[in-house]
C-alpha cells in the first residue's frame, strides 16, 4: 500500500515538473523574477543566515557592498530553481551549449590509463547541471557518477534521481561511495565520481579544520581518504557563470598522485580553490547554508579524539 502511494505521488510530482519544464527558458526566468520578490522580500528566506555569513566572510566590505551581494544571491538562487525545473526536459545538445567544460581531456587521459578520478566542486553556480560533465567524457566503459545524500521522502528522492540521471551520470548514495568504486574496479572499469564537498560534517565526523573565509571551518575529508586508498586522481571543478543560464566549468588538477601528498593537503587545496572561485563572483555560492554553525571552541568543549575517533566527553 505504501509503495503504491509513493508511486502515485512520484508520477504526480514528475508530471507537474515535466510539464513546467516544457515552458521556454525566458518564461522560467520571468517566473524566477517574481519568485525573487516572494523569497527575498516577503518570506525573507534565511535572511539572517545569509547576512551573518556575508558579514563573517567579507568583514572588509561595506554594509552596502554586502547588501548588493545579498540581492544578487537571491536573484541567482531563484534562477537556480528555475534552471533546475527546466533541467527535466533539456536535451543533451542544449545542456552542452549552456554548460561547457574545459580540461576534461585530463580526466579522459587518466581513465584511458586505468586510473579512477574524483572531481570536487562546491555549491556554486548550478551544481545540479554539473552532472552534465558526463557528456564531455569519452571513455566507453568508465563508471561515471555523482555522490548525493538520499532524501527521506521516497517519492521526492526518486523524482530528483530521475531528473539528475538524465545526462548519463549515476547517482551514488553517500554511504555507498566506496562500494560503488570497488564494484567498478572489480569489473575492470575506471570510475569518475563527483563530490560536492563544502557541506557541514556532523560532530563525530570532524577530523580536520581549514581557514575558510577568515574562519576555522570543519570539513569533510572522506574524498581525500578514498582518493589515497584507491589511488584516484583528484580534480577541482572551477565554475563560472558567464550569463543567465550559461556556465563555463574548468577542470583543474589537484593531484594525480594522491599518496605523494601530505595528510589533508588535498582537502586544503580544494578549499583554497573554492574560496578563490567564490571571491571572484560571491553571489553564486549558497550563502543560505549555515556553513559555520559548528565552532572549534564547542568541539573542544564537547568532544575529544581518541585513536583517530571523535568521542563525546563524559560529563562530570
Amino acid at each position: 500500500m505504501k509503495s503504491a502511494i509513493n508511486n502515485i505521488v512520484f508520477y504526480l510530482l514528475y508530471g507537474v515538473w515535466y510539464t513546467l519544464s516544457l515552458l521556454p527558458m525566458w518564461l522560467h526566468y520571468l517566473m524566477a523574477d517574481v519568485l525573487y520578490v516572494i523569497i527575498a522580500h516577503l518570506i525573507r528566506y534565511r535572511r539572517r543566515v545569509v547576512r551573518k555569513n556575508l558579514a563573517s566572510a567579507f568583514p572588509e566590505k561595506t554594509e552596502a557592498e554586502r547588501r548588493s551581494i545579498e540581492r544578487e544571491f537571491y536573484h541567482f538562487f531563484c534562477d537556480y530553481i528555475a534552471e533546475t525545473v527546466k533541467f527535466a526536459t533539456m536535451s543533451h545538445r542544449q545542456m552542452r551549449r549552456r554548460m561547457t567544460f574545459e580540461g576534461t581531456e585530463q580526466i579522459n587521459e587518466c581513465m584511458a590509463r586505468g586510473q579512477s578520478v574524483a572531481v570536487m566542486l562546491g555549491h556554486y553556480g548550478n551544481w545540479e547541471w554539473a552532472v552534465s560533465i558526463r557528456l564531455w567524457l569519452n571513455h566507453p566503459t568508465a563508471a561515471i557518477g555523482h555522490v548525493y545524500h538520499p532524501l527521506e521522502n521516497v517519492a521526492m528522492n526518486r523524482l530528483f534521481l530521475t531528473v539528475r540521471n538524465r545526462m548519463g551520470s549515476e547517482s551514488v548514495p553517500m554511504g555507498e561511495t566506496l562500494r560503488w568504486i570497488l564494484a567498478a574496479k572489480r569489473e575492470g572499469r575506471p570510475s569518475g565520481l563527483g563530490y560536492i564537498s563544502d557541506q557541514v560534517p556532523v560532530w563525530h565526523n570532524i577530523h580536520h579544520w581549514v581557514n575558510f573565509f577568515h574562519q576555522e571551518t570543519p570539513v569533510f575529508t572522506g574524498v581525500e581518504r578514498i582518493a589515497r586508498s584507491q589511488n584516484q586522481a583528484v580534480f577541482y571543478l572551477d565554475v563560472e557563470r558567464v550569463g543567465r543560464g550559461y556556465y563555463k566549468c574548468r577542470v583543474e588538477p589537484i593531484t594525480v598522485e594522491p599518496a605523494s601528498k601530505s595528510p589533508y593537503a588535498i582537502t586544503d587545496a580544494y578549499f583554497e580553490r573554492l574560496e578563490t572561485t567564490i571571491r571572484r563572483a560571491p553571489a553564486y555560492w549558497l550563502w543560505s547554508h549555515n556553513r559555520w554553525k559548528r565552532t572549534r571552541e564547542e568541539f573542544n568543549r564537547r568532544f575529544e579524539v581518541v585513536n583517530g575517533r571523535v568521542i563525546e566527553r563524559i560529563k562530570a
